[in-house]
């Protein structure tokens, strides 16, 4: 089992190849979109390093459930509604969602990830 020490530097490295930012930029609350510039398409370069490095696989839909964010069921004025919400703490239980929680727009979601989300995932891919 890789030490937490060992999971950052690995996804740091990924993130770092994949969004060409500077390795001091990727600090553990860094968000993925808001401070690091990631894109969609980044997303899957991304999930291509991390499965590269970790020798893991990661599944579509499985680190970004878009699903709930497009389905009506969870939606409603662009808010995620609390069955959505649920969704999103059983689909992610990596993610600190607590203030995604306070005010659920969708557009915000892609600003929720952090780098330590990120590790966190990886850790329990790992486990």
């Amino acid at each position: 089992m890789a030490s937490n020490d060992e999971v950052f530097e690995k996804v740091r490295e990924a993130l770092v190849d994949a969004l060409a930012v500077d390795d001091s930029d990727v600090t553990p609350a860094a968000t993925m979109v808001g401070d690091l510039g990631a894109e969609s398409i980044d997303f899957l370069d991304i999930v291509y390093r991390l499965e590269k490095a970790f020798g893991i696989s990661i599944s579509r839909g499985e680190l970004f459930p878009d699903d709930i964010l497009t389905n009506a069921e969870y939606v409603s004025d662009g808010k995620v509604t609390a069955s959505g919400l649920a969704q999103l703490k059983a689909r992610m239980p990596f993610a600190d969602l607590s203030k995604f929680e306070q005010n659920p727009l969708v557009q915000d979601f892609g600003n929720l990830l952090t780098v330590n989300d990120l590790c966190n995932y990886v850790k329990t891919k790992l486990a």
